[in-house]
């Protein structure tokens, strides 16, 4: 079986964290792509700042330098809230000769007993936790540790900076910077 990480999110904007986390866990589990899944709607948070089309672009922009990252679009597909377990679900139907390694942040490791339907999901994939500023590895539920350069950027924090007229310049992949301000996003 082809093993294969997936870093699903709200990408709002895609940032060199992400690719850092997805090529490190790449190279550290062994692992034949990285599939990008940008989510429509995320359960656990508020909804994206921008269209699923300019976030769909972001992503496809970002990791279009490296032949192991792919996108899929399988959650943007379906629209509304996206749960894990119906994503995997639906990626194993599809792909029935595939395994999935699905890679969080340290702060939804500590949030995995509250995610939807967990225990089945447990079942279904391999938890993949990569560490993050102020937040444990440790849960009831298994999870491969793989560490990573600890660096400091969220879309979160981007999105501020853009609306401040702050630079963001290095802290997203160049094509996606030039996206961003050519399309006005974030208040740039």
């Amino acid at each position: 079986m082809q093993r294969i990480g997936i870093l699903g999110g709200t990408f709002d904007p895609p940032h060199i964290g992400h690719l850092i986390i997805a090529e490190e866990v790449r190279l550290a589990l062994h692992l034949a792509e990285i599939w990008f899944i940008p989510s429509y709607t995320p359960p656990h948070k508020e909804e994206a700042k921008t269209s699923p089309d300019h976030r769909l672009e972001m992503v496809r922009l970002a990791i279009k330098d490296n032949p192991y990252f792919k996108v899929n679009t399988v959650e943007l597909e379906r629209s509304g809230k996206s749960y894990t377990i119906d994503t995997i679900k639906e990626l194993q139907k599809r792909y029935s000769d595939k395994e999935f390694y699905f890679i969080i942040g340290a702060d939804m490791v500590e949030y995995l007993p509250k995610w939807y339907r967990i225990e089945e999901l447990s079942e279904l994939v391999t938890f993949v936790g990569v560490k993050r500023p102020n937040y444990q590895l440790k849960s009831s539920f298994p999870v491969k540790e793989v560490d990573i350069p600890l660096i400091e950027i969220s879309s979160t924090l981007l999105r501020k900076r853009c609306a401040k007229g702050e630079s963001v310049n290095y802290w997203l992949p160049q094509s996606v910077y030039h996206y961003l301000k050519e399309h006005h996003l974030y208040g740039y």
